[in-house]
This record gives C-alpha cells, sequence and structure tokens, in this order.
C-alpha cells in the first residue's frame, strides 16, 4: 500500500510543501482543485520533487473540454517524466452550469465518453492515430501537424476518475486506469457497493481488478490529547455534515439507514446554519466515516479499513492541527 499526502492550497508555498511531503516520506501527492489552478500547483510541485508521484485529486472534467483537459496532462506528463497522474471528477449541476457555466447531462454517460475522447486525442498525438473521434456529448474530428504536440517517450499519463454513485463508479472501472473512493464512505459501502460496481465495469472490458489503482482518501480524526481530539471530532463531523447533505451522496446514509438524514442536512445548509450541522452527526457516524484516536491509533485502524481495498491511502483532515502529527501517523501506518 502507498501512502500519500494532500498538497496545501498556498500557491507561495507549493514547491517548499512538495519537497516536504517527498523527504518525509510519502510515496505521492494529491492536488485538489479548489480555490487555484491545480496544474499550475502540479507544475511546481513536479519541479520541486525527484521521485514522488503528482497528481491531481481531482479535476474537474466537466469545466472543460476533452482537448483542453488532454493538452494539459499530455505535457505535465512529459514534465514529470512519468510521474503525473491525471484524477479526475465531475462535481455536482450547480457548480458546472452556475459556476462554470458548461452544460450538465448524464455525468457518467458524460465522464466515459469524456475519458475515451481524451484517449482518441492522444492516440492522435503519441501513435499518429487520425483523430475522429463521434460520441454524443463531445465531437473531435481535426487535429493538424501545426497544433499536435510532438510524442514523447513517457507517453499520456494515467487516468483516475473519482465517484460514490454506483454508475459513475462503473464507469471509472471500464474506462479509467484508477478510482478514487471519496472520503464520504464507509467500509460497508465500499464493500457493498463500490468494489462490486468497479468489478462490473472492467468485466465490460474483460479485465479483472488486477493492476488497477484504488486510492482511499479516508477522513482521520487523530488527537495527542483530549483537547487536539475534541478539535479533530467536531471538524471530522462538520465536514460529514457537509458531504451528507448533498442529495448525489444519500446512497451512503442508506447502506446504514441513516437516509433520512441528508433532507435535514440541506434544509440546514440551505438557511446557511452550517455551525449546527455537525451536531446531527453522532459519535456513531463518525465511526463508520473515521478511524478516530491517537497517531498510533489511527495508522492501525487505516491499514485494517482499508487493507484488500485500496493499494494507496491519504489522509482526509478538514480541521486545524499540529503539523508534526501526521509524520506519527505515517509511521503508525507503515
Amino acid at each position: 500500500m502507498k501512502i500519500d499526502a494532500s498538497l496545501g492550497k498556498d500557491i507561495s508555498a507549493t514547491k517548499a510543501g512538495a519537497r516536504t511531503i517527498e523527504d518525509t516520506g510519502y510515496d505521492g501527492m494529491w492536488i485538489g482543485e479548489t480555490r487555484h489552478d491545480p496544474f499550475l500547483q502540479a507544475l511546481h510541485a513536479v519541479d520541486a520533487t525527484d521521485a514522488a508521484t503528482v497528481g491531481t485529486a481531482i479535476a474537474i472534467a466537466f469545466a472543460r473540454t476533452p482537448m483542453t483537459l488532454a493538452n494539459s496532462a499530455f505535457d505535465l506528463a512529459r514534465y514529470s517524466r512519468g510521474r503525473f497522474v491525471l484524477g479526475l471528477g465531475s462535481q455536482v449541476r450547480p457548480h458546472i452550469e452556475r459556476r462554470f457555466s458548461m452544460p450538465w447531462s448524464h455525468p457518467a454517460p458524460r465522464m466515459r465518453e469524456f475519458v475515451l475522447a481524451m484517449r482518441a486525442i492522444w492516440a492522435a498525438w503519441q501513435d499518429g492515430t487520425p483523430l475522429d473521434f463521434r460520441g454524443d456529448f463531445y465531437t473531435h474530428t481535426l487535429m493538424t501537424p501545426f497544433f499536435a504536440p510532438p510524442p514523447h517517450e513517457f507517453g499520456p499519463p494515467p487516468v483516475f476518475v473519482a465517484g460514490v454513485g454506483e454508475l459513475m463508479t462503473e464507469v471509472a472501472g471500464e474506462v479509467a486506469d484508477g478510482f478514487f473512493v471519496h472520503p464520504f464512505t464507509t467500509r460497508r459501502y465500499l464493500d457493498e457497493v463500490t468494489l462490486p460496481a468497479l468489478e462490473r465495469g472492467r468485466a465490460r472490458t474483460g479485465r479483472s481488478l488486477e493492476g488497477f489503482t484504488v486510492c482511499g482518501p479516508s477522513f482521520v480524526t487523530v488527537g495527542r490529547d483530549e483537547r487536539e481530539l475534541a478539535v479533530a471530532v467536531k471538524g471530522t463531523k462538520d465536514q460529514i455534515a457537509f458531504y451528507a447533505s448533498t442529495p448525489a451522496y444519500r446512497p451512503v446514509l442508506d447502506v446504514h439507514g441513516w437516509g433520512d438524514l441528508q433532507p435535514e442536512l440541506t434544509r440546514l445548509s440551505k438557511q446557511g446554519r452550517w455551525s449546527n450541522m455537525g451536531d446531527l452527526i453522532t459519535d456513531e457516524m463518525l465511526h463508520e466515516f473515521s478511524v478516530v484516536g491517537t497517531p498510533a491509533d489511527v495508522g492501525k485502524g487505516l491499514r485494517a479499513k482499508l487493507t484488500r481495498v485500496s493499494t494507496r491511502v491519504s489522509f482526509y483532515a478538514t480541521y486545524e492541527s499540529d503539523p508534526a502529527v501526521w509524520p506519527e501517523v505515517l509511521s503508525a501506518l507503515r
């Protein structure tokens, strides 16, 4: 199992942060797309490191076209000398339509076509295959030498897709090289929903999960004393509540019989009562979604939770903590 870290959001500290992650002993680092362009951060991270994997977790696919994303990822694969991973996610409809002013429809089939379109574009650049991709959502039929980047020895990057629901998870199994398990998941949901869906997707192309990468960003609630743990518990419950308010994520709650909580959290979010939402997350829910305890407890718990599921794992924490605690968790997980 490889252990990764999340690169910080301070773009002025990207290079220093990337070096620290590699020097600490992590195998890779992931960059989210929130306030900044993840590809610019990835470029700096690659420049500052020698061996660690650098990838997006995630870049928002539907905010772009297959061609624009193919360009960025192909160049980063070359610049990183094969260390870059393109991680994609769909986001949700309001953000795609109202934040990015891009079309939204049938996210799982659209993602499938998006990835296949990129692969067709890369084949045109890398192998000289004529570009003739015609789909329901995307059409790419023009590529002249002036606009085609030259092939390179590292080729296109691996593509990982993030998902929660069964349809998107099946798509990831079918067309991607890896899958991002959403932090808002439980071991029961992984066993009963996620892994079977990935297997169905792989089976469509005659493949198994062997050689397929499953990345497990996991909630961790860690503290070395009661004060630190109390801060961690509140932060984690608040973040679980935020995700649980999203209708698309209700299936995770339904597996445990908690589905009725979702509309109540949605109601609070629409009222702007964000600070009250975490109070509805019980300790039972906390322990299903997160590994809780001291650094040693969390390291052992993560290994038990993700053994035989994830090939890569990273810590997901949304609260203020002493940076020194994470090497302790890393050591326990090793």
